[in-house]
């Protein structure tokens, strides 16, 4: 589990150099990313599944994302795009193309199926956070202008 998390870091630190992310914030790019992993890890050695997994996960990053952009007073983006790549499904498209190409449809309609239920539990996720800080900023800066 320490091989994958610190593969994770290592993986996403690069990952980040490719999309430009600025030199200052690719070691906490990867550290996000780690720890979205780490939630991944210890969701489904509890037993959830990959989408349970993957939601309890982007939760975390998406969280975490916020934070660390209201303290270096940069875009979410710049942490969240490095965060999420770990959890998106990318073997499962990989073994929709597989089974494709084989004649599986079974096995082909099962996997595209997981695939969308994994980037719904991401999209869903982020959307969730997003607007939840984005309530609990507005009704603080309503209180603290009331004063």
């Amino acid at each position: 589990m320490i091989l994958q998390i610190v593969g994770a870091f290592v993986a996403m630190y690069w990952f980040a150099v490719l999309i430009e992310t600025p030199k200052k914030y690719l070691p906490v790019a990867g550290v996000v990313a780690s720890v979205g992993w780490f939630v991944y890890l210890t969701c489904e050695n509890m037993g959830a599944d990959a989408t349970l997994a993957t939601f309890c996960s982007a939760v975390t990053v998406t969280f975490i994302s916020h934070a660390l952009a209201r303290k270096y007073k940069t875009p979410v983006t710049i942490f969240l795009i490095a965060g999420i790549i770990p959890t998106v499904p990318g073997a499962t498209m990989y073994r929709i193309a597989y089974y494709v190409i084989l004649g599986d449809n079974d096995m082909s309609v099962y996997y595209l199926m997981e695939m969308f239920k994994i980037a719904g539990a991401i999209a869903v996720a982020i959307f969730i956070v997003d607007s939840l800080i984005r309530i609990f900023y507005r009704t603080g800066s309503k209180r603290s202008s009331k004063m």
